[in-house]
């Protein structure tokens, strides 16, 4: 059960995994967060949330879920990372909200879960460049804008080392 009273998703229950099969090839979610950034931060995470199939090439967490993993039905522990499909954040930022412990590396956007986001406890620092990677190629910059949220101190003060922090 969520804190809101809502049931979570069973993972052995095909039809409500977020996921109904397991990633067997990259999609048009999978954008590495640079290795840069996780540097700035200088934090550890315990859990990579949304992490792709073959596992974090930079983040610095000592676990992760996958699509495989469905981690939105998994239990979330200690500081997490999350950088959420973008396709779909809307479940993502909810749990995240729930959590209340991490960083999270979000698009700027005209809905609902941007407005919860932003009237919660979360601080934000907006990133100007964020030049995504697939393995080690480039993918360009983010055609969007970006924010660091966080919730705790320490992950407030991590992102601080990457801007203002509002």
């Amino acid at each position: 059960m969520t804190s809101n009273g809502k049931p979570r998703r069973d993972i052995d229950n095909v039809a409500d995994r977020l996921f109904p099969i397991e990633q067997e090839f990259k999609t048009s979610d999978d954008y590495y967060t640079p290795k840069w950034l996780f540097d700035a931060l200088k934090v550890e995470f315990d859990l990579d949330v949304a992490c792709p199939p073959e596992g974090p090439l930079h983040t610095p967490a000592k676990r992760f879920y996958s699509m495989k993993h469905d981690g939105l039905t998994q239990p979330w522990e200690g500081r997490v990372w999350m950088n959420p499909p973008y396709s779909g954040p809307k479940p993502w930022v909810e749990r995240f909200i729930e959590h209340a412990n991490g960083i999270a590396l979000l698009p700027f956007a005209k809905s609902k879960w941007h407005q919860d986001l932003w009237d919660s406890d979360a601080s934000m620092v907006y990133v100007r460049v964020i030049t995504f990677v697939k393995g080690d190629t480039n993918l360009g910059q983010a055609p969007f804008a970006l924010g660091l949220w966080a919730f705790g101190q320490e992950n407030k003060k991590a992102i601080s080392n990457v801007g203002r922090v509002r």
